[in-house]
């Protein structure tokens, strides 16, 4: 049975380790591990094995958040049916009353990813921990070892099918004046680094916000009204909420989302299948350089470029 004990309102964007801390206990609260590498991807489950918050289950990007992958169809991290992660997120033992609580050592890169879901499927009591698992063991937070699970409850999906894009869509929204943000780092979407998909650039029209602008050069989340001033910055005449984001296969897109809602705007729309499944279809455009007229409101040169997915 759910516990009396859950905040009066829901953590719905970041948290700070003080708020975990005091919820470490709360049997309401699902706190969900998910450190990935792509260039390794057991070893964000070693890391967890070692050392992790209490409590903590751990989430593997490509096997827990992502859908099989189908060469020539889909990109890299294809999402996973909404009965098989409903399934996944019962096992992890969340429900309605569950207040989820993610965290990685990327700035959130790939916490996001399982806050996006969550929400996607109507679930807004979800959170990133700011400052990731750094912040956790700077405030000398409890640790654990081992893998733990938690008692399965039953989680009842209600998506929100309006969030998600195809790339049909994408090529629509641009054709009609509306904003496409590309949110991998600004080498990338030039087309002069790419080092994980076969073809390189952007989609012709996007402009590039990369989600690392949304942290500040100590790790922590910038203040909402600085992202607020930054995500208006580039919607040039496009409401919020018909903006659509991308990124390389639809991971590190959604750190741009929560970021957003963090800033108090609306959910924005996902492309899902992003640049990686963008190019399976040489019939698609490609661009490489910047836009014209377009000027990368920042550098994009974070250490969390470099797990742009």
């Amino acid at each position: 049975m759910p516990s009396d004990s859950r905040p009066s309102q829901p953590y719905s964007s970041f948290l700070d380790v003080e708020a975990l801390q005091s919820g470490l206990d709360n049997p309401d609260w699902a706190i969900v591990d998910v450190r990935f590498r792509l260039g390794d991807p057991e070893a964000g489950g070693a890391a967890y094995r070692s050392s992790h918050v209490p409590g903590a289950v751990y989430a593997h990007l490509d096997r827990d958040l992502s859908g099989p992958i189908r060469p020539g169809q889909t990109g890299r991290h294809p999402l996973p049916s909404v009965t098989d992660l409903a399934s996944t997120l019962s096992a992890w033992g969340i429900d309605e009353h569950t207040q989820v609580v993610a965290y990685d050592d990327v700035g959130g890169a790939f916490a996001a990813r399982l806050w996006w879901q969550l929400r996607q499927l109507g679930h807004e009591a979800v959170a990133v921990l700011d400052g990731g698992w750094q912040a956790w063991t700077t405030a000398g937070g409890r640790t654990s070892s081992g893998e733990e699970q938690r008692a399965s409850r039953i989680f009842t999906p209600r998506p929100l099918v309006d969030r998600i894009v195809d790339a049909d869509a994408v090529m629509a929204a641009l054709q009609a004046g509306g904003r496409v943000l590309d949110a991998r780092g600004a080498d990338r979407y030039r087309g002069e680094n790419e080092s994980i998909d076969p073809v390189a650039g952007h989609i012709p029209g996007a402009g590039n916000l990369p989600f690392a602008g949304n942290l500040g050069s100590d790790g922590y989340v910038l203040p909402p009204a600085q992202l607020e001033a930054r995500f208006r910055s580039t919607l040039e005449g496009t409401s919020a909420e018909d903006l659509i984001v991308y990124c390389g296969s639809g991971v590190t897109a959604a750190h741009n989302l929560l970021a957003m809602v963090h800033a108090g705007l609306p959910l924005a729309r996902l492309y899902a299948g992003s640049w990686s499944e963008w190019i399976t279809d040489p019939a698609r455009p490609v661009a490489v350089g910047a836009a014209p007229g377009h000027m990368d409101p920042d550098s994009g040169e974070h250490p969390g470029n470099r797990t742009s997915s």
